[in-house]
């Protein structure tokens, strides 16, 4: 696992780097949400547009985006936030319309695509982070035990 170090990193190395400042994470949350939300529409196109390589290209993106914010924000709530508008698209695309039509059809690809893609949310909010919380605040002083002799 060595290799993956310089990727990924270890809980050390994100806790080293410094957080963006607050008013730049919101703003990246609510940026962050609209892309999830637009590869969620793209994605569902694109994984029944070419089926064995369509799949596999939408869950790519899903994982750039889903890494790419854990990492530009520094907490888990960076990867949290465009799943959840991954999910509220996905939600809405799922209904069948009054005509019938459907976007995600019961296929092998839109299920890989709809369980790759949440796993991949999954794996990429639990992550080591700069920060110890989800949202960027910083981890408490550890307790110090007091012993008879140390009051």
């Amino acid at each position: 696992m060595k290799f993956l170090h310089p990727f990924l990193g270890s809980r050390e190395d994100r806790l080293a780097e410094p957080l963006p400042p607050r008013g730049v994470r919101i703003g990246l949350y609510a940026v962050l949400f609209l892309l999830g939300a637009a590869l969620s529409a793209c994605g569902a196109f694109v994984q029944a547009l070419w089926p064995p390589v369509g799949v596999l290209l939408a869950l790519l993106a899903c994982l750039g985006l889903f890494y790419g914010g854990l990492r530009v924000t520094g907490t888990k709530l960076g990867a949290g936030v465009p799943l959840a508008g991954w999910f509220v698209v996905l939600a809405v695309l799922l209904a069948p319309r009054p005509e019938g039509d459907v976007v995600l059809a019961a296929t092998a690809s839109a299920y890989a695509y709809l369980f790759g893609g949440s796993m991949l949310g999954v794996v990429c909010a639990t992550l080591p982070t700069r920060s110890g919380f989800l949202f960027g605040v910083p981890a408490p002083e550890p307790r110090r035990t007091v012993k008879d002799g140390d009051r």
